[in-house]
């Protein structure tokens, strides 16, 4: 996504205390699961379902910047969502800002 900051809009997704350093938590923003990830100190963002068979990736684990689907080891980049095995297929992912130790994340806006 390619989106700049005022095309999205920013929702509260968690305390930044409720994830764990390395590892990743899903939570109800809209109409979908976001998985939000911790690695090196760093926030990121993706859709919460594996695009191959839907495994939640907020379950997976977290290796040289991408996190491994639980169920089949799918690897995708916690920088844009890309599966690593085929960069033509990708997941979604979304900006992430951290405010005062709150995490928003940038959904972008519906036209009405």
């Amino acid at each position: 996504m390619s989106e700049t900051t005022s095309d999205l809009d920013w929702v509260f997704a968690s305390k930044i205390d409720a994830i764990p350093k390395n590892e990743g938590r899903a939570f109800p923003i809209g109409d979908r699961m976001i998985a939000i990830f911790e690695s090196e100190g760093k926030y990121y963002a993706l859709d919460d379902f594996c695009p191959h068979q839907g495994a939640s990736l907020s379950a997976g684990w977290i290796h040289d910047g991408c996190v491994a689907c639980p169920w089949h080891a799918w690897r995708f980049a916690l920088s844009d969502g890309t599966w690593m095995d085929n960069r033509k297929i990708k997941t979604d992912h979304f900006q992430v800002q951290v405010r005062d130790g709150d995490i928003y994340v940038g959904i972008p806006k519906t036209s009405a």
